[in-house]
């Protein structure tokens, strides 16, 4: 058996789950799902994981990629809440510190805003306390005249100052993607493409279940003694093929993001602003791009495909525009854009916005267990509590007895040192070695930004390439490609172009430059024919139109 995450490793995987009753199944390749197949194979649960298409293919990969420390729960008085998702940022990025990584944010104070000036003081100084910000990461406050110097394009007219404080940017499917390779690398069976089509059941409690390789059509028969439903926003679907459909239910609401060229929305730092109907709205400067997020507003259409429309587009650049007054963002300066769903759990007379991001665990009476709501910053928390109810049934049921949960001391695929005293300094001596492989800045940057520690392994996939094979440039992309196959279990061009790069959302350009290139790579290395690299450029363009165009509605904030 192929041992390494690979796309050629699958149906193997596949047929190792189905040989053997797992202790547990996972049922969705999210970040949730990812959590709890690592927390369990830490714990020494024999764990399987079935994801029905890419992992991070759902709001995994299309949130507003930020760890948040929990400023808005300290608005809604989620006091525990903030507490406990400032501890797992930190934890974050003490484990992933090539992909959760501090964002200062500024935070302006008008005349007639939400809060004012020592208000806004207070409320920073609770959030630092309660979040155990450390020393350096705490929060300043401004005046007008500081406030201006720092962030000029600010809108001038009743602004009082401003609080400068730290949230922490991530790339969401990357980090994603890296827990499931942790996971694999502690004995995880993982599959993606592989969807589970009906639950199998014994004495009428759930006992597997039917799962179909999207792939090669193969059909599977898994068992395991428990059986966890983390499909995000498709757990109610899940629950109705358990007829376990009852009591609370999702709501799901729709955060959209754009991204612009950072010359057309040129901020200095982050920025967190009101704007009139009394939401908040970043601004986060990122790879030469800035990008704006988000709306939150309640989505009730298919949950396949959700699309930006262009009254989601105007409201965002309203708000922008009503901020940064000088720059006169414009519709034709949307490069990109995406859409993102949140699970939320609904509760009566609450409007998207006031609904809370905790999460909660169901159970039905088939013995299914449901993880639902919450947010990426408290993944591992969410998880933590999954395998320990289920660690404590499969106690009670078989006798099997977990070790503690250990992955708040578990580095995460890529955020090691490599032999070195601190990841800073990994990190140098991988540019250093970049640079004498002939790899430009930008190149070795942008490596080390998506795999970390890891990013040595590509290095090697390009040492061993041939120098006819093309310029540098080209080698690098093989070599990433290659990488990206062997190790990261990548089956598709758009897998790569969003779910393993993010190109497409922060370099379409070169992401429509490069996409023949990727097909032919990945088509040299998965045995594709001329009609599957045909398939596989179509469905690369469906993905660059959703990013590109628009569904009709109404104009206007």
């Amino acid at each position: 058996m192929d041992r390494h995450f690979s796309a050629a490793g699958r149906p193997e995987i596949l047929r190792e789950m189905a040989s053997r009753e797992l202790d547990l199944l996972i049922i969705g390749g999210g970040i949730t799902g990812a959590g709890i197949a690592w927390d369990a194979s830490l714990r020494g649960l024999r764990t399987g994981l079935v994801e029905m298409r890419d992992f991070a293919w759902g709001t995994s990969s299309r949130s507003t990629k930020l760890v948040h420390g929990g400023l808005r729960y300290l608005k809604q008085g989620e006091v525990r809440l903030v507490a406990e998702v400032g501890r797992e940022r930190a934890l974050l990025h003490r484990n992933a510190p090539h992909i959760v990584i501090p964002e200062p944010m500024l935070l302006p104070i008008y005349k007639g805003g939400t809060y004012g000036y020592w208000m806004s003081s207070v409320g920073l100084y609770v959030y630092d306390l309660l979040a155990g910000v450390k020393r350096k990461e705490r929060r300043k406050m401004f005046r007008r005249e500081e406030t201006m110097k720092l962030e000029p394009l600010f809108k001038q007219d009743g602004l009082r100052g401003s609080g400068y404080y730290y949230e922490y940017r991530t790339d969401d499917a990357r980090l994603t993607v890296e827990v499931h390779k942790t996971a694999h690398a502690h004995g995880a069976h993982i599959v993606n493409y592989a969807k589970a089509t009906e639950f199998l059941y014994k004495d009428g409690r759930i006992a597997g279940a039917r799962v179909e390789d999207a792939i090669s059509g193969e059909v599977y028969d898994i068992y395991a003694k428990k059986i966890v439903n983390a499909a995000g926003p498709w757990v109610d679907q899940v629950r109705k093929k358990d007829n376990s459909l009852k009591g609370k239910r999702l709501l799901l609401t729709k955060g959209v993001h754009l991204v612009v060229d950072y010359k057309r929305l040129p901020i200095r730092q982050a920025a967190y602003f009101d704007v009139p109907d009394g939401r908040m709205i970043f601004v986060i400067p990122r790879d030469g791009k800035t990008y704006i997020g988000t709306t939150d507003t309640v989505y009730d259409k298919s949950i396949e495909n959700p699309r930006t429309t262009t009254q989601d587009r105007d409201y965002l650049l309203h708000a922008v525009n009503n901020a940064f007054p000088e720059v006169k963002l414009t519709a034709e300066d949307v490069e990109s854009c995406w859409v993102g769903l949140r699970p939320l759990i609904f509760e009566e007379g609450k409007g998207p916005s006031e609904i809370s991001r905790k999460d909660e665990i169901f159970i039905s009476d088939s013995g299914l267990i449901t993880i639902a709501g919450g947010k990426l910053t408290g993944f591992r928390k969410m998880a933590e509590k999954v395998v320990n109810l289920a660690g404590g049934q499969l106690e009670a049921e078989y006798g099997l007895k977990l070790k503690p949960c250990s992955t708040d001391r578990d580095p995460i695929a890529g955020g090691s040192f490599q032999g070195h005293d601190s990841y800073e300094a990994c990190r140098e001596a991988l540019r250093r070695q970049g640079a004498e492989l002939g790899l430009d800045e930008w190149t070795t940057d942008y490596l080390l930004s998506r795999y970390g520690s890891d990013t040595v392994q590509i290095y090697q996939r390009f040492r061993d390439l041939p120098q006819q094979a093309g310029s540098a440039e080209d080698r690098a992309l093989a070599a990433e490609i290659a990488y990206a196959i062997e190790r990261e279990m990548t089956v598709r061009a758009d897998d790569f172009l969003i779910r393993r790069t993010g190109q497409l959302y922060f370099n379409r350009p070169r992401a429509e430059r490069i996409k023949t290139r990727v097909i032919e790579y990945m088509g040299e290395r998965l045995g594709w024919n001329e009609e599957e690299k045909r398939r596989q450029l179509a469905l690369v363009d469906k993905e660059i139109e959703a990013v590109v165009h628009l569904e009709p509605g109404e104009t206007g904030a």
